[in-house]
This record gives structure tokens, sequence and C-alpha cells, in this order.
């Protein structure tokens, strides 16, 4: 089990970081910069994921660690590993959280189960319309990143959830690599998110060359182009995967 498995350009097995795990993992898969298409030579991998919790943490009297992480370097690699219960990552996946949504539909999988296979083919169940305000506050935060910091990484950010948002309204599909993104939303794209891709190759938290006044008028465009993506999406108002996401983690859970 190796990241370069992945199609990543390092080789990492991590056999044994799923057998250390104190619970078993149900998937693990990368995230952030590799996912999203811009990853820096200095970039860290992030890893993550779904554990599962013996059901007797769950019913007993303290509270249990839903949530893990943890970060260590391997053969100058450094790794961050964060993963959820299976019973919180579901709640999250209902409450229109496209982060989580991307981890597990993210194509870099470096482990997997059946359940993996049960949550991926159950997600478009859990899209709405309403995914739009997620993509659109975290564009918020990573545009006021990117004006206290004037850096790089940031501004891609922005500019990456944004036109994941509009895709999604447009196409139902939950689709986070930005160069992917901009072959498919040529309309609305910036011809010049391409350089600045490449520019972000040389260093994580590198300087943006760019304007500032012409990416702040593009990202106010896109931000309506995303309003009116949701006002004619497609996509239903509530999710319609709840009993059988339900159901799932009842199974899971006693072992069936």
């Amino acid at each position: 089990m190796l990241i370069a498995d992945a199609g990543l350009p390092v080789t990492v097995d991590l056999t044994s970081v799923v057998a250390a795990e104190p619970d078993p993992l149900l998937f693990a898969t990368v995230s952030g910069a590799h996912l999203y298409g811009f990853p820096s030579r200095d970039s860290d991998v992030d890893l993550r994921g779904v554990h599962l919790l013996p059901a007797a943490a769950l019913v007993g009297l303290r509270e249990p660690r839903e949530t893990r992480s943890r970060m260590w370097e391997t053969d100058g690699v450094e790794l961050d590993l964060v993963t959820h219960d299976l019973r919180k990552f579901v709640r999250l996946m209902l409450r229109r959280n496209g982060y989580v949504l991307e981890q597990l539909l993210s194509p870099l999988v470096v482990h997997s189960t059946d359940a993996h296979a049960e949550l991926t083919a159950l997600a478009p169940g859990v899209l709405t319309r309403h995914h739009a305000h997620h993509y659109r506050g975290f564009a918020g935060t990573q545009w006021r990143l990117y004006e206290r910091t004037r850096e790089l990484k940031p501004l891609l950010y922005t500019f990456r959830v944004l036109l994941t948002g509009i895709h999604l309204m447009r196409s139902g599909e939950v689709q986070a690599h930005l160069p992917t993104l901009l072959g498919e939303s040529g309309d609305v794209a910036p011809g010049y998110l391409p350089e600045l891709i490449e520019a972000k190759a040389a260093a994580e938290h590198g300087a943006a060359e760019v304007e500032h006044e012409r990416v702040a008028a593009d990202i106010e465009r896109l931000h309506t182009v995303l309003d009116a993506a949701q006002a004619g999406s497609e996509l239903p108002e509530a999710a319609t995967a709840h009993d059988a996401l339900d159901d799932l983690v009842v199974r899971v859970r006693l072992g069936r």
C-alpha cells in the first residue's frame, strides 16, 4: 500500500500506518493540495479518512474521541492523518459539508473497504443546492486570508472552491481538482489560473504575483456565477440518503 500507487510523486508505504491505528480504518484518501491539483515541491501529504469505534465506546459514560489526528515524517515526506469515527463523518456528510465529500470521493485512494464503497455510492444522495453555502463561506475565509498575507496558496484555494461550487451546482458532481475544473468551466474560469498553478509548484507559501484589483474583480464575478448556478440548480433542497446512511452506520458498527 504505497502513496505512489495513488498517483503522487512520493513513495511511502502506509501498511504499517493502517496497522498502527487503534481502531479499524474504513478508508483513507489523499486530500489537500495534491487532490486540488496544485501541490508544491515542499507540500505535505494530507491523509483523511474514517475509523470505526467499537460499539462499547459509544454507549458508556465516557465521551468517545471521535476525531483523531497525527503528523509525522517518513523518508523526508511530512504526512498529516485526520480521521473521524463513522457516525461523526456521516453526520458531517448530512450537514452539507463539501469538505468531507471531497475526501470521501477523492480519486487518490490509499486504503479502502466495502464500507468505503457503500459510502461513496450513497454520496449523491446527500448533495443539495445548499452545498453552495459551504463553498461560498469557504471562499470568503480563504479570500480574507489572501488579503492579509497576499500569498498564492489561499488565492488558489479561493478560486478552487468557487469553481467547485459552480461545477457542483451545474452538474451535480463534486470535482475538487482545479486543472480539471479549468477545462470544464472555461466559460467562467480566469485565463491566468494555469500560470498561478505553475507558480505554486515552486513554493508552498510564495507570494501571489498578480494584480490585486484584477483578481478581486474575478472573485466577485465568480460569486455572482455561483449565486446564479445555485438558483438554477437541479439539485434537491434536502438530502435523500439519510435512512440509507443510518442503516449503513448501524450495520457496520455491529459488524453485520
